[in-house]
């Protein structure tokens, strides 16, 4: 899967790419009640518009992207000054308040962490394999705190459809099942299905529950 994750960024075969912030994000991120200056984790991030979105509105953001074709895309189109440096395996680029983190996302841990206080997932579940998703909802609970607020972004496609992927058809079922244990979901809005692939995009609020929930 890591390598063909890489080769698709290498080919130019991102079609999962979006060339404006998605519009869920501009219409329900504000009525998550997360504050200005809460910094968001993105994970899978690729060259998302979807952050630069984010910084716009007060938030620090903290990518985590596998492919450097990615991360310096992403750079390169933002035309602003970048730092980099290097910690725990990953090659680190900050342009702005957008921190980009070039690795592996299952290497990120709870140190480098400390101070993610939300999350947006529009791109990442959705591009993992079925045997992965359970371990990749386990390691993104590990990494938000209590009471952190996300949105999250699943596809669906009609029964009989085919499930090749990524992008891979993620059932609410599946969806309920991998993040209820650690987080409280409300599916916010079901998208209309898009031409030709026949997915379906359904829009869900997360808050990470805590010890008592």
């Amino acid at each position: 899967m890591e390598n063909e994750w890489l080769a698709r960024w290498r080919e130019g075969r991102i079609g999962f790419h979006r060339d404006a912030p998605h519009p869920a994000l501009r219409h329900h991120w504000p009525r998550l009640g997360v504050r200005p200056g809460v910094k968001v984790l993105v994970p899978l991030c690729g060259k998302s518009h979807d952050m630069r979105w984010l910084g716009r509105h007060d938030h620090p953001v903290l990518g985590i992207e596998l492919a450097p074709q990615a991360v310096e895309q992403f750079l390169d189109e933002g035309g602003e000054a970048v730092s980099r440096y290097r910690q725990a395996g990953f090659e680190i680029c900050r342009q702005g308040n957008v921190e980009l983190w070039c690795g592996d996302f299952f290497h990120f841990h709870i140190a480098q962490a400390a101070e993610i206080g939300a999350f947006y997932d529009r791109a990442a579940l959705i591009a993992l394999p079925p045997a992965t998703r359970q371990r990749y909802a386990f390691h993104l609970a590990q990494l938000i705190p209590p009471g952190a607020r996300g949105l999250f972004i699943s596809l669906n496609r009609a029964a009989g459809e085919e499930l090749a992927g990524p992008p891979f058809h993620v059932p609410e079922a599946e969806v309920r099942e991998l993040f209820e244990p650690n987080f409280q979901i409300t599916l916010l809005e079901r998208g209309d299905p898009e031409p030709g692939s026949g997915f379906q995009e359904h829009v869900w609020a997360m808050v990470r529950r805590g010890p008592i929930d």
